[in-house]
Order: C-alpha cells, then sequence, then structure tokens
C-alpha cells in the first residue's frame, strides 16, 4: 500500500462508518421513493445482491467502487415497465483512465404518465358518471443525474464516490436535492471473495414546502380564507450495505472449484435502511462458456418483495439480460430489460 493509500483509506472507512451511523437511526418515513427502484436487470435478477459483484458501468447504482472493474469503456441502457403503468428508463456510462481512475455518468427517468386532475367543487356527471374533472392535467414523474469516480488504491482496495441530483415532480410541486454515494471494495485474496461497504442517498433532507399559505373555504361565513402551513422535511431513503461476493465454480484459479465452461456466482447483501429494519438480499448466477446465464435470487425482510428471476445472454461485447421481480399476491410482477456493449 503506497503512502497516499495509508491516508485515504482510513478518510473513506469514516465516511462509510458515519453513513451507517446515521442508517440507525430510524424514521417512519423517508423521502423520493424513487432512488428504491433500482436498474439493472442482472442486479435485481440477484436479488439486489450486487454491491460486491458488480462490473460493468450500472455498478453507478450500487456500487460506484466497482467502477474500476470497467477496463475500457462500457454503456448499460435500462428500462422497466413498473406499477400502474409507470415507466422507467436509465443510463450508465463508464470510462477508465489509464493511471488516473475510472469516470462515469448515469441518467434514470420515471414517468408516471398523464394524471387529469379531480377537485370537489367540480364534481358533476359527466357522461352518466359522477366525476370532477376540473379540465387540468399534470405529469408527475421524477429524474436522477450523477458523476461518479473510482479508483484503485491498492491491488486490493478500490474506493468510489457519486455525486447526484434528484428531483420529484408531484404534479402541484417539486423539489430536488443533491446527494452522495461513497463505496469500498475489498479483494480479501482468499479464494475470490471479495467484500464490499456502500453508503447511498447521502444527503440533505427533503422539503417540498416551506411556509406556504393555503386557500380554504369556510362554509359557516361562505367566505374563503388563508391559512399558513409550515412545511416539514424528510430524509432521504439512505441506505448502508455490506456485500459479499465469490465465484464457487470458474476457470479462475481463485475459484472454489475449477471448470474451463462454467461458472456459478454467489452473493449476497446485509442491507440497513434508514426506514426499515435489517434486510438480506442473496443471489446465485450460473454462466456457461461466458455466453448464457442464468440467475435467480430472494430478499428477506422485505413486505412484499422477495424471489427474483432472470437470464443474461452475451456474445463478444454485447449483452442483454431479463429479470423478473415477484411481489406477493397483491402486486404485479415486475419484468426489467438492460442491453450494454463494451467499447475497445
Amino acid at each position: 500500500m503506497n503512502k497516499k493509500s495509508v491516508f485515504i483509506v482510513p478518510i473513506l472507512l469514516a465516511v462509510l462508518w458515519a453513513g451507517a451511523a446515521c442508517a440507525f437511526d430510524k424514521v417512519g418515513t423517508t423521502s423520493f421513493q424513487f432512488l428504491k427502484v433500482m436498474p439493472s436487470a442482472r442486479g435485481t435478477a440477484l436479488g439486489e445482491a450486487f454491491s460486491a459483484a458488480a462490473d460493468h458501468s450500472d455498478a453507478v447504482y450500487f456500487n460506484p467502487s466497482a467502477l474500476t472493474r470497467v477496463k475500457k469503456m462500457d454503456i448499460s441502457v435500462d428500462y422497466m415497465d413498473y406499477f400502474l403503468d409507470v415507466t422507467h428508463f436509465s443510463l450508465s456510462a463508464a470510462c477508465t483512465v489509464p493511471n488516473i481512475g475510472t469516470f462515469a455518468v448515469h441518467g434514470i427517468m420515471t414517468d408516471v404518465g398523464a394524471i387529469k386532475v379531480t377537485t370537489v367543487e367540480a364534481l358533476d356527471f359527466v357522461d352518466g358518471v359522477y366525476l370532477g374533472y376540473t379540465g387540468e392535467t399534470i405529469h408527475p414523474g421524477s429524474q436522477v443525474f450523477g458523476l461518479s469516480f473510482a479508483r484503485d488504491l491498492t491491488d486490493k482496495f478500490s474506493f468510489g464516490v457519486t455525486a447526484k441530483y434528484g428531483r420529484e415532480d408531484l404534479g402541484v410541486k417539486s423539489t430536488g436535492n443533491l446527494m452522495f454515494d461513497a463505496g469500498l471494495t475489498y479483494d480479501t485474496g482468499f479464494k475470490s471473495l471479495k467484500i464490499a461497504a456502500v453508503v447511498r442517498h447521502f444527503g440533505p433532507e427533503v422539503k417540498f414546502y416551506d411556509n406556504v399559505n393555503l386557500p380554504r373555504y369556510d362554509a359557516s361565513s361562505d367566505s374563503s380564507y388563508y391559512k399558513r402551513y409550515t412545511g416539514k422535511s424528510y430524509p432521504l431513503p439512505q441506505t448502508f450495505n455490506i456485500g459479499l461476493a465469490a465465484y464457487l465454480l470458474s476457470a479462475d484459479e481463485n475459484a472454489l472449484f475449477h471448470s474451463d465452461t462454467q461458472t456459478l456466482l454467489l452473493a449476497c447483501d446485509i442491507v440497513q435502511p434508514r426506514d426499515y429494519d435489517q434486510q438480506y438480499n442473496i443471489g446465485l448466477e450460473y454462466g456457461f462458456n461466458h455466453l448464457l446465464f442464468l440467475r435467480g435470487g430472494y430478499k428477506l425482510n422485505y413486505d412484499e418483495q422477495g424471489l427474483s428471476l432472470g437470464f443474461g445472454l452475451a456474445w463478444h461485447k454485447i449483452r442483454m439480460d431479463y429479470a423478473y421481480s415477484d411481489f406477493g399476491d397483491y402486486l404485479d410482477a415486475i419484468h426489467r430489460f438492460s442491453f450494454g456493449f463494451l467499447i475497445d
């Protein structure tokens, strides 16, 4: 370990520890819930046990320190059909500059679609149906844009940081916030075992309203008046993850068992969210000849989420992935699609 690393590693560990300490400060409600919806078909097919296993540009969503595994340039595009016709699009790109580090950008867009505005004052019969349309249409949604940098400190340690700006439009009010992710990955040297620690969505609380006058109607006096409301702020959905990943089967001499044509990756994450008890993610990925991949994962201590399945195809420098996520008896399953490619 060089002299620079001797100082940087403790600082980064201190930052991650501070994030973990904040994560234990539990709250009942967090803002910007769209940040919990993860892109990447591969990562979600593994049950989001991806902090130590990510190795392409989509590592920006799970652990920025894993971006150092991008040797030249990588681009990933993700699409998801979410609940109630909500759609998610995401794009990430990473490029490694020799002797400097890996730079990455990413963007996420959530499209809720058009919603017709209704009010009690507008209630009336429309084509025999009692409705309250005002004639106005709103288009809620959210966006995230981020910049990342990652670097190998030694042949064992890598670190990564992400600065991102998220914005949410609720139709009647919108707001934005600057937040950060930070991650460390450690190659233990024991077989292929890697350990990762990540703080995600670290930043100030979100407030949609400050002090605002809202109109109210007094039926007794048949007049309108204004009442002052003080907006309340809510913390971001911060998480602290510790991830493990290792190849049980591969051609690498560090794998537990050797195979020239097959791989078997085991990954797990321990997740400490701001607004819930500790959660656990586990995933398995079987690969044949670096061409076909079959994946499965499970999430423990979640209200609805549980089983996830998926597969992937890789051909030369192009990859395509699909993931299925089950949300129990009351919500529809979610389907994700990803497309990525390497550039020499």
